[in-house]
């Protein structure tokens, strides 16, 4: 079972963000293509579960305590949300199993929906989630189904082991359904794209795939006295203990990104007070410094620190005399001696910061190592250099080629691109380079925007 109500509060679907909204509402009502997106779920859902209802015939007979029962636990640990990956699961795999196998298979899906519904009374009640987010309930009940046709068609019974071949197919029924209709849903209606679900998906699959067994032994368990089921309770709370302490660290750690994004941009602006270019020029260079992380690959945390990486790379200029800075002339073999140390004092200065930025401070350091060695602060050979760095020194310096500066015209997009090109395996990685390339094509207005005439020295 997976809820994403951080994308559908809102929130834009970068997979940092996700954490973010693991515990959040909304109260806003739905709108537009969402709407009408889940509209059009939640109306097949209940459209299959009556189907499945009427016409799957059954052995067991309806229990209405039973069924009261099971569907009042069913929304009770629906509500117990544990973080993981990039969203957010429910135990409720320790109930649905033994559902399965209780009730009326047929009507398992619309047992399930109703829980679902009941899960977010509270917060109705409060005035936390708009009604027509009643929608998004019913459409999370789609797991359901799959489980439920599977079983009844294999005719089975009772819950037992002898049957594994069968329950596995039932698992199986369940996550592909469930996938297949939240990646469409968040496509459709909120515009995500299909490639990001494995990452938000996979964590919350593989905890449905571990609780089930206990389920099922919960199942077997209440075969002949159907109320054992609630001896999962236990194990529900255990976990609900468990959500609440991982619930604390990770807005823990959402405010401590927050506190070091904060500090990257403020550490920026003084960036920029001291030196408008400067500022202006780092901040040219982080948009393509990204483009060119996601064009590679790197994950959230890599690409995280490419950000700060970009946008800070200058920061220790702060520290350079103004007169070596602004000079609009060539530069003595001295002042270089002097402007080289910016690596070394921005990481200094991110060092005295500490955690995240120590490691941002890491990459600032290298931002101007040459590939084949003869960059500084300490002169760095190929993979030595983190690639972090790489992809700030390429796109540094192709932002600088295209930018006007005192002592020269920008370069025009062909010429800066031979440029780069030219310099690949010696000034630049290749596998930055290539990748670099790959972003303008895709988009040569990436390449950003000349900024003023510049004051200060390369």
């Amino acid at each position: 079972m997976r809820i994403f109500d951080d994308l559908r509060s809102g929130l834009t679907p970068a997979v940092e963000e996700l954490h973010e909204g693991f515990d959040r509402t909304s109260s806003e009502r739905l709108n537009g293509r969402e709407l009408a997106v889940e509209a059009a779920s939640a109306a097949a859902f209940l459209a299959t579960a009556v189907a499945m209802a009427v016409f799957i015939p059954s052995e067991r007979s309806f229990d209405p305590l039973l069924a009261i029962v099971l569907l009042s636990t069913y929304a009770l640990m629906a509500q117990i949300r544990f973080p993981i990956g990039y969203g957010f699961t429910v135990p409720t795999q320790l109930v649905f199993v033994p559902m399965l196998f209780l009730l009326p298979v047929g009507a398992v899906p619309l047992v399930v929906a109703v829980a679902m519904m009941l899960r977010d009374l509270p917060e109705y009640a409060r005035g936390e989630r708009h009604p027509s987010r009643v929608l998004l309930a019913v459409g999370d009940a789609w797991h359901s189904v799959g489980p439920a046709g599977v079983i009844a068609a294999a005719g089975v019974g009772a819950a037992g082991l002898a049957d594994w071949p069968i329950l596995l197919a039932a698992l199986a029924a369940q996550i592909v359904i469930d996938d297949v209709v939240s990646t469409l849903r968040e496509w459709a209606g909120l515009g995500i794209s299909p490639r990001l679900q494995p990452s938000l998906l996979g964590w919350v699959t593989l905890v449905d795939v571990l609780l089930s067994p206990v389920g099922l032994l919960a199942a077997i368990a209440a075969t002949d006295t159907p109320f054992t089921v609630m001896l999962v309770l236990p194990l529900a709370g255990l976990l609900f203990v468990f959500s609440l302490e991982r619930g604390a660290r990770v807005r823990q750690a959402i405010e401590l990104s927050r506190a070091y994004r904060g500090t990257t941009l403020l550490l920026s602006d003084v960036l920029e007070a001291d030196d408008e270019y400067t500022g202006f020029h780092s901040r040219s260079v982080v948009s393509l410094s990204i483009a060119v992380a996601d064009s590679m690959g790197l994950n959230s945390a890599d690409r995280r620190n490419v950000e700060f990486g970009a946008l800070l790379h200058d920061v220790g200029k702060i520290a350079v005399p103004k007169e070596i800075i602004n000079k609009p002339g060539p530069l003595t073999e001295d002042e270089w001696v002097v402007i080289k140390t910016h690596t070394i004092e921005g990481q200094r200065m991110l060092d005295q910061v500490g955690g995240l930025l120590s490691r941002v401070g890491a990459i600032v350091r290298s931002s101007h190592e040459k590939w084949d060695g003869t960059g500084y602060p300490d002169g760095l050979v190929g993979d030595q250099i983190p690639v972090g760095s790489a992809i700030v020194c390429c796109c540094d310096a192709f932002n600088a080629m295209t930018t006007d500066r005192s002592y020269r015209p920008a370069m025009t997009l062909d010429e800066a691109i031979g440029e780069i090109l030219e310099n690949s395996g010696t000034q630049f990685s290749p596998a930055v380079v290539q990748a670099l390339l790959r972003v303008l094509r895709e988009d040569p207005r990436t390449a950003g925007s000349r900024g003023p005439r510049a004051v200060a020295a390369a």
